[in-house]
């Protein structure tokens, strides 16, 4: 059974949460971060990937040599991307076509008319 998609109005509600209310929400999962670095990296668990349950957005953290400051990372990521989904959607405004619009369009239809109207076999006047 599929849950109805978030709004912005869900996603400013979990941005408005404190970083402990937003991350009691998280699962975490620690795991060894790749790319350079030697044995400061794959020796340890360092890196941390968050996904947070009620949205389903994942985070991953792999930029400090300590766990609990990629986890704090995580978190302050997850905030910015509530953050930045919480936005309302513009207005639109309804708008007419200006009069110059409007006459070049009809003007290009007549053109395109009488470039097919010169296909024609002569003498097949309608």
């Amino acid at each position: 059974m599929a849950s109805a998609p978030l709004t912005w109005r869900d996603y400013a509600r979990f941005a408005r949460q404190s970083t402990e209310e937003l991350a009691h929400d998280c699962s975490f999962e620690a795991f060894h971060a790749s790319g350079p670095g030697g044995q400061g990296v794959n020796t340890a668990d360092s890196a941390v990937r968050l996904r947070h349950g009620p949205t389903g957005i994942t985070v991953v953290s792999r930029e400090q040599r300590s766990q609990l400051q990629n986890r704090a990372a995580c978190v302050r990521k997850l905030q910015a991307i509530l953050r930045s989904r919480a936005v309302p959607p513009k207005k639109r405004v309804a708008t007419k076509p200006t009069k110059g619009s409007v006459e070049r369009r009809l003007k290009t239809k007549r053109g395109r008319s009488n470039v097919k109207a010169l296909r024609r076999r002569p003498g097949m006047d309608d």
